[in-house]
């Protein structure tokens, strides 16, 4: 492939050198600046200053030297109009024909002056004449390029395009440090990503799918060391997403979450993580069959040999131990996350894409203590039923709406989720609790929004429970309290509701 005239000047060097030294033999000129320069100087090619290019020097300690009609005019002209040619022959311009160029690593050091300027300007206006111009900003497209004799006008295209998204990217990661989750206000808002590595396939094997992290966000799944197991799959990545989201909810315990479908299918607390990774399995060792499980403490030998006793997905912890390690090594499907550093990891900002755009909204808020604002109608609770309904308030929040949870010494015995009427999760989540844990005691229920009508809770008297917290709100509350009463259940109102949807 033959070049002519490059300009090039890139934060990220990978494999540039390589690229340009058989277009150097070839007669490519090259253009460059500052570290970018010296480095291919280094290698032994020969470079031209962007001074000698504009006739003026870089200044204000670089901050000005892509920025010059000399620049962005061999960009810009329109080699078919002839006033543009004759500018540039007045002016002594070559036009550029390949651009090779990437932005000032605001990510690893966000401050003003790795704001890049002048790499998205020449970026953008490469890219606005792909026409004529190869723009490059991502060096795993080296490749492809320097294989072909000739690049197509489709070729120029997909680059070009390339660019726009990685600009546009680049100043989003910006927006969102400089004004957080105060982008919601903005009228104009979009999204930076970064390819973590593309999937097998999305929810089915006929959908194509990409994974994707947020550039600009320190934490996230894509921190997560992989320590064995096959490819994470699309629905693997929503699932430990939900196991992790329930999980954070319950720090400064030792807890651990089962998740099956984007919803928890077994929750619990004990006096030690082995204890509860293995009430969280008993929670409901039917759906737990296949599901990914969540440990906010080190996996041990005890904790390892527990849940090496049933197929499970995928386990993510803060650490595996070596011994641990082996003992997972039998099965080597299973996935193995090393996280240590999840629960930084907030729920500031939600996004979900619906046809032709997308929604926003703020990371539901689950309360994490007894709230004074709490109305509690009936009898006074005791320090263990009040924990207890704390815990199956925030599991409730993370399960599908419309949602319920029964809770029994901090396990989850019954969960009821994704049903079109509460009716329907009650008797799913009581149908749950009768099948795998008949004998529980004091178990409490939660609901993740109001009863609509007091039919449910003569379903869940009937079932021998007593204390029930949900938000309240209905027209008809006075109805559902007045059962309550009648049936001598404690009914508690926190006034906030935890639709997930």
């Amino acid at each position: 492939m033959r070049f002519k005239n490059a300009l090039v000047s890139c934060s990220d060097k990978t494999g540039l050198v390589e690229f340009l030294t058989p277009l150097a033999k070839n007669g490519l000129r090259i253009v460059s600046t500052g570290g970018t320069a010296q480095m291919l100087r280094k290698a032994g090619l020969k470079v031209v200053d962007v001074s000698e290019q504009t006739g003026f020097p870089e200044i204000m300690d670089g901050r000005v030297k892509t920025l010059h009609p000399k620049i962005h005019m061999a960009l810009l002209a329109r080699l078919e109009e002839s006033e543009d040619r004759d500018i540039l022959k007045s002016e002594g311009v070559e036009p550029f024909d390949l651009v090779i160029g990437n932005l000032y690593p605001f990510e690893e050091n966000p401050s003003i002056e790795t704001i890049d300027i002048g790499g998205p300007s020449f970026l953008r206006s490469a890219a606005k004449s792909f026409n004529r111009i190869a723009v490059i900003c991502d060096p795993s497209d080296f490749g492809w390029v320097s294989e072909k004799e000739e690049l197509t006008l489709a070729d120029r295209q997909k680059l070009a395009a390339k660019i726009f998204a990685h600009t546009a990217a680049y100043d989003s990661m910006i927006a969102s440090h400089f004004a957080g989750f105060e982008r919601i206000e903005f009228h104009d808002l979009s999204l930076g990503g970064q390819l973590v590595q593309p999937l097998r396939y999305g929810e089915n094997p006929s959908q194509r799918a990409k994974w994707f992290r947020t550039r600009g966000e320190p934490q996230g799944l894509h921190r997560a060391k992989i320590l064995q197991g096959k490819e994470l799959s699309y629905n693997n990545l929503l699932d430990l997403d939900s196991a992790i989201s329930t999980l954070r909810e319950l720090r400064g315990r030792f807890a651990a979450v089962a998740v099956k479908h984007n919803s928890p299918c077994g929750v619990a607390i004990g006096s030690t993580g082995a204890q509860a990774v293995a009430r969280a399995i008993a929670a409901d060792p039917q759906s737990v069959f296949g599901a990914i499980v969540a440990v906010n403490t080190p996996v041990e030998t005890e904790m390892a040999e527990e849940l090496n006793k049933i197929f499970l997905e995928c386990i993510v912890a803060p650490k595996f131990s070596l011994e641990a390690q082996a003992i997972f090594a039998k099965k080597k499907n299973v996935r193995l996350l090393e996280w240590p550093d999840f629960e930084k990891t907030g729920d500031s900002a939600k996004f979900r894409s619906i046809a032709g755009g997308f929604l926003v909204q703020a990371g539901d808020q689950v309360a994490n203590e007894w709230m004074p604002n709490w109305v509690v109608l009936g009898e006074p609770l005791s320090v263990g039923i009040k924990a207890d309904m704390l815990f199956a308030n925030q599991v409730v929040a993370h399960l599908k709406s419309n949602a319920i949870a029964v809770v029994a010494q901090n396990q989850t015995v019954g969960l009821g989720m994704g049903q079109v009427n509460r009716v329907d999760a009650v008797e799913q989540a009581l149908s749950r609790a009768q099948r795998f844990h008949s004998n529980a005691q004091n178990a409490v229920l939660a609901s993740d929004a109001f009863f609509p009508f007091a039919d449910s809770i003569d379903k869940i008297s009937d079932a021998g429970i007593r204390y029930v917290i949900q938000p309240g709100g209905s027209v008809k509350d006075e109805e559902v309290k007045a059962r309550a009463r009648e049936r001598g259940i404690t009914m508690v109102l926190t006034g906030q509701r935890h639709f997930t949807h």
